[in-house]
């Protein structure tokens, strides 16, 4: 797709990423699997204004900051303190579980709406495509027509490194098809990274403007 939202002088802040989950299911359901090969073009750099976006941290937040989760180093003292994995038969049998009661799930919700048809298997496309749609979301994307786009600039650094971790982890374990969906979705993301803190710079880089007259 070619319909990037547009959006002018963005408000650049740390925001509660749960408050954004139903745009991004709204964007998500825009957005098809098989897109995600395709490289979509990055947000529209919107006008300069005449003061720079202010990184606004924890607004509208109740209460102090999440702390930093602690490092998973590899040092042996770190290592002590994992809990025990699973043994094959504990995995076997919770997965056995897990798939009756999401059957039964399935079963009940198609009883309450007929027209529901069986949900597709999840599969690797769906993985890369729910890392897009949420990185775009954090830089900007998906807001309603009017609104002024939120940006969270760090959030979206964060995903863009999880989908990078991604591309190394399955490195030579994916099908050409898979390769190709997410090293696409990773160029584009970086894409619209660079270009929105090159925004970012260039806007913080201008003089302030001093006060209208008669104004302090």
């Amino acid at each position: 797709m070619n319909d990037t939202p547009k959006f002018e002088a963005p408000k650049f802040e740390v925001i509660d990423r749960r408050k954004i989950k139903a745009a991004e299911e709204e964007l998500q359901e825009s957005h098809k699997p098989a897109s995600a090969a395709e490289p979509q073009s990055p947000p529209a750099e919107p006008s300069v204004p005449s003061s720079g976006p202010r990184l606004v941290v924890n607004e509208g937040r109740n209460g102090p900051a999440p702390a930093e989760a602690p490092a998973l180093a590899s040092a042996p003292e770190a290592e002590s303190e994992l809990p025990d994995a699973p043994t094959a038969q504990e995995s076997r049998e919770q997965k056995a579980a897990y798939d009756a009661s999401a059957q039964r799930l399935e079963e009940i919700i198609r009883a309450q709406n007929p027209a529901v048809g069986a949900q597709p298997a999840i599969t690797f496309e769906h993985l890369v495509q729910q890392f897009y749609v949420s990185a775009m979301i954090q830089m900007g994307a998906g807001a309603q027509e009017g609104q002024r786009p939120r940006v969270d600039i760090l959030g979206a650094r964060t995903t863009i490194d999880l989908l990078g971790v991604l591309a190394e982890k399955t490195r030579g374990n994916l099908t050409d098809a898979e390769d190709r969906a997410l090293q696409s979705v990773l160029f584009e993301v970086r894409m619209a990274f660079l270009e929105l803190t090159s925004m970012i710079n260039l806007q913080a880089m201008q003089p302030p403007q001093p006060p209208p007259p008669g104004k302090r």
